[in-house]
């Protein structure tokens, strides 16, 4: 693997013990929600699971915050008094290893859930990749939720069996596959996932930075940046902009992957 050490400035832990509302930079504050009514991410999220016409339990204890991109939503090591439901945007799931490398765990898209733990603090930093939008729901509330609608506590225990699921995806992808298969892997599960949002199968967006990239696939970004022109130069991909990409030869990068 290339895991050659990258030395990242620290992450800013909250003072005082505050919770993450607190420790969110940019100014985010919890506003009234909008109503599910008119929810794009409905079908994606958690709340899936609970018939509509139950959705006014979730309204009236739910929130809504907007996290500007470049800020952090949550610190690693925060209290877990809240949990939330991404609804527009992207953000990263971020952990600082002891020698100083950053580990990019996952890129969290609409309508994933963010919070569902059974440790009383953040595993993991949670920053925002793009302008980002999420329903907030404090523990208690949710608990009660559940309580009340057990059928939404299915729905998050179905959230993490999938994550867990592309969990030792990853896992399997850094231990077996070379550079450019590893990316070739990242393009097609992003891919997909985008295409579950209403975005094309052959086509991927990657509002993420190159250095995200390497630090999710274990990888530096000069090694990141020569896996595409590899793949490129097999008319794999194509772009002229880095963060749009063509998924050109989509068969060839899912058998690069061993998908």
């Amino acid at each position: 693997m290339d895991t050659k050490p990258r030395q990242r400035p620290s992450i800013p832990q909250p003072v005082g013990g505050q919770g993450p509302r607190a420790a969110m930079s940019g100014g985010a504050r919890r506003g009234p929600h909008p109503g599910c009514r008119d929810c794009q991410t409905r079908d994606l999220a958690i709340c899936a699971a609970l018939p509509f016409e139950y959705t006014r339990d979730l309204e009236d204890v739910a929130g809504e915050i907007r996290v500007p991109a470049g800020t952090t939503l949550v610190h690693e090591g925060a209290p877990r008094r809240e949990v939330y439901t991404l609804t527009h945007g992207m953000l990263r799931r971020v952990r600082l290893l002891p020698d100083g490398r950053r580990l990019v765990a996952s890129f969290l898209m609409p309508g994933d859930f963010i919070g569902f733990s059974g440790a009383p603090l953040y595993r993991h930093t949670i920053e925002a990749i793009t302008d980002s939008e999420l329903c907030v729901f404090s523990m208690q509330d949710m608990r009660r939720l559940c309580t009340r609608h057990p059928e939404l506590e299915s729905g998050m225990l179905a959230q993490a069996c999938t994550e867990l699921d592309a969990t030792r995806a990853s896992l399997m992808l850094l231990a077996r596959l070379g550079p450019a298969e590893r990316l070739a892997g990242f393009l097609v599960d992003m891919a997909e996932r985008q295409h579950r949002r209403g975005g094309c199968v052959d086509h991927v967006d990657l509002p993420m930075t190159r250095a995200d990239i390497a630090d999710h696939l274990g990888l530096t970004i000069e090694t990141v940046s020569r896996s595409f022109t590899k793949l490129r130069a097999a008319q794999a991909v194509a772009f002229d902009d880095p963060r749009r990409i063509d998924l050109v030869d989509l068969a060839a990068l899912r058998a690069a992957a061993g998908l």
